[in-house]
């Protein structure tokens, strides 16, 4: 006799075979547009869900950090907390500057916002399931795509006609490309190992999880996501010793909103893209392929808070200097070791014996390489 866990189990897998084989009909294809429609639709309902749930998340997590209770007042436990800002926020008055870029000044919240959703167009939460579910060349749109985020953080610099929004607007972009290429080396790392730039196929090649495999991979594109995403330690917008707030110092109301909503859209898609890339997608035991998505999507932007709460900001120079002479230079030395490991295992199967081996290599090289730099200053002061 079964046991209610065991009937639990076998009634949602049921369910989701339900949900599988009306995928697998031929549907999507006898109904082109309605797909694309219902595909559409949901993924813009996702990414509001989703941020909605990261915005109330992050706030309840960081509080015990801060010694706060967090939202606790809109619905239970705060929860409608995000919906009562996303109300206020659109209330408030659209303030463009007399001398601004009108189109610039007007499109730029636009198209910071777009590329999250294109991304998930092609980020597989479940095998087969999806706008475009298997794209050949996924990797590389998600690369593309996301560099558009650049020319958005320039365009709302420029058409603000704010110098300080201007400079606040190059040094963004300056970070932003600087990262952007250990970034794209440790994709390559996952995509040599796999040999193909389906996220389909990604998914499908971890029966050990990369971030296992590949932890210099792992390591610095998430430290890249975190540049990327502009969130601690390289928050330097928000810090306290800048004069203003940035690129979007001139914006208000709703398109301010639209900005604040691309930087949390950018965290659920920089965590999904980990989860799909380094973290086996939708792979898991018992529970259905999307709870398990949506656990590790949580799972890393749990610790992105984490960091936020524990670790002090960086400097300009510091941040600079860490793409180009620490990550950079290192990451190129991953891709050899990786290229050195591919050509030694001669297309065998990934062994689990590979996995401390990578963890004392990139143990060892970090070591090592962060030997060569050291904190320039004078004497240490006794307190």
């Amino acid at each position: 006799m079964m046991n209610l866990p065991d009937i639990a189990t076998q009634t949602v897998r049921a369910d989701w075979q339900f949900f599988d084989d009306a995928l697998d009909s031929g549907w999507a294809v006898e109904n082109f547009w309605a797909h694309w429609g219902l595909f559409a639709v949901g993924i813009v309902g996702f990414v509001l869900l989703v941020v909605m749930g990261f915005i109330w998340f992050e706030r309840r997590f960081i509080s015990p950090f801060q010694l706060r209770i967090g939202p606790n007042r809109c619905g239970p436990f705060g929860l409608l907390q995000p919906v009562a800002d996303a109300v206020k926020v659109m209330l408030k008055e659209d303030i463009v500057p007399a001398l601004a870029d009108k189109w610039v000044h007007f499109l730029a919240p636009i198209v910071v916002f777009v590329p999250v959703l294109l991304m998930f167009a092609v980020i597989p939460i479940h095998e087969g399931v999806g706008l475009i579910s298997d794209l050949n060349i996924g990797i590389l749109f998600i690369v593309a795509v996301g560099s558009i985020e650049t020319v958005a953080v320039f365009m709302a610099g420029y058409g603000s006609n704010n110098k300080y929004a201007l400079v606040g607007a190059m040094r963004s972009v300056a970070q932003m490309v600087s990262y952007e290429m250990p970034m794209a080396f440790a994709v390559i790392a996952v995509v040599m190992v796999v040999g193909s730039l389906s996220l389909h196929d990604i998914v499908a090649a971890q029966s050990v999880p990369f971030a296992l495999l590949l932890p210099m991979a792992f390591l610095f594109y998430f430290i890249c996501a975190l540049a990327e995403l502009q969130r601690t330690p390289f928050d330097l917008l928000e810090a306290e010793s800048e004069i203003i707030a940035g690129y979007h110092i001139e914006y208000s109301g709703m398109k301010f909103a639209m900005f604040y909503l691309g930087e949390y859209g950018g965290a659920i898609a920089q965590c999904a893209i980990i989860t799909t890339l380094f973290l086996g997608g939708w792979k898991g035991p018992i529970l259905p392929p999307v709870f398990w998505f949506m656990i590790k999507l949580f799972a890393v932007f749990g610790v992105i808070v984490w960091i936020r709460a524990t670790w002090p900001r960086v400097r300009i120079d510091q941040l600079m200097g860490f793409a180009w002479k620490y990550m950079l230079p290192l990451s190129l030395v991953n891709l050899l070791i990786v290229a050195i490991e591919l050509i030694w295992l001669e297309g065998d199967a990934i062994r689990w014996w590979v996995v401390p081996l990578n963890m004392v290599i990139t143990g060892g090289l970090l070591t090592a390489w962060a030997g060569f730099f050291k904190l320039k200053g004078g004497e240490q002061v006794e307190t």
